[in-house]
Formats: C-alpha cells, structure tokens, sequence
C-alpha cells in the first residue's frame, strides 16, 4: 500500500497531533477521491470512527495513525502524497494526488465510473460545441442514471432530443447496466440555453 499513497512522517506527526487534540478513542484518518476519474475529481481526507469504516476500506498501519483508504479510490491514488511543511504561520498540509484526474476504467470499475467516463470523454466533447455540459448525479437501484444539464443545455429547447437520441442511447449501448436516464436540471432557467 505504501507505494500506492506516501504520507510523510510529517504529515503522519501532524494528523496524530490533530487526532490527539480531538480526544477520541479509536479515531483514524480516511482518504478518498469524490468524483474519481474525472476534471471535478478532489482529494479528501476525514476523520474516520469505526463505525464510519467500509468493510472493503484497505487499512494503513503507520507507526503514529491508521489510515482507511476507501477501495474504489485506489487506482485514483497511485502515487499520491501527503504531506506537511512547516512554514511562518504554522504549516501547510498538501495531498498531491496526480492520477484522481485521469481515467483508470476497466470493465470491473464502478458502474459510476464507468458512467463518467463516458460522459467526460464522449457526451461532453459534444456538447461543448453548444456551450452545455452534463453530469452524473446518482446511479440508482433501478438503474436509472440520474443527471444534470449545465451551461447551454440548461433551458435548451432540443435537451429531450440530446438526453433521449444522445445520451441515453450511449450509455446503454456503452454500459449494459445501465436501464434509463432522467434528467434532474430545472429548464426554466433558460439565460445562457443555445436553443431557447
């Protein structure tokens, strides 16, 4: 795991510090990536009770701290490095993670990820021509990707067209799990719609 995620001895100091000031027992530290794999992607770093842990979280046993790592995370965090410099006001933590951007998909990843991956690199370049933009809100138990428009598909006159002759059909020819689509975006905003 330590090749996956660096946590400097550093930062391990600090977040025992941090963990130490909170005066709980049995508190670690968990890493995660919200939206792996795609531009809104974000490092994230909590603490974690034992309740809060995933029975598939891998676990980091530092000298100072235990880390819970979140599973689908993984792929996203190859390479990734935590760390604390002291400076003038105190110091700083950084999580530099590189890969959380980058397309890590394989036909075993999360239906989300898959679903976004799609999106990210097939529907939005389109889109981009109008000015839109969509993205993944949930994936549902009926299997249902729920999504929202954004740009200059918000309010658009043709957005059923695109949602049902475009998007729909991609992502069910693309993601066998995938059953429907449904679109969660308030069209009467219609400022910035290329069709209005």
């Amino acid at each position: 795991m330590n090749e996956i995620i660096n946590i400097t001895k550093s930062a391990e100091e600090y977040l025992a510090k941090l963990i130490q000031d909170k005066n709980e027992t049995d508190l670690s530290i968990r890493i995660f990536i919200s939206d792996p794999g795609t531009p809104k992607a974000e490092t994230c770093l909590a603490y974690c009770k034992p309740e809060e842990a995933m029975p598939d979280d891998m676990i980091l046993n530092l000298d100072l701290i235990n880390v819970n790592i979140e599973k689908r995370s993984i792929p996203f965090l190859k390479d990734c490095e935590v760390n604390f410099d002291n400076d003038t006001f105190g110091g700083q933590l950084t999580i530099k993670a590189p890969n959380a951007r980058l397309p890590n998909i394989s036909p075993d990843s999360p239906v989300e990820d898959r679903i976004n991956y799609v999106i990210y690199n097939e529907i939005n370049p389109m889109l981009e021509s109008h000015g839109g933009e969509v993205s993944l809100v949930e994936f549902n138990d009926e299997n249902i990707a729920v999504l929202q428009f954004g740009g200059g598909c918000q309010g658009c006159g043709m957005v059923d067209v695109t949602l049902k002759d475009g998007i729909e059909k991609t992502l069910i020819d693309q993601i066998p799990e995938v059953k429907a689509v449904k679109d969660l975006t308030d069209h009467s905003i219609n400022d910035n719609a290329y069709y209005k």
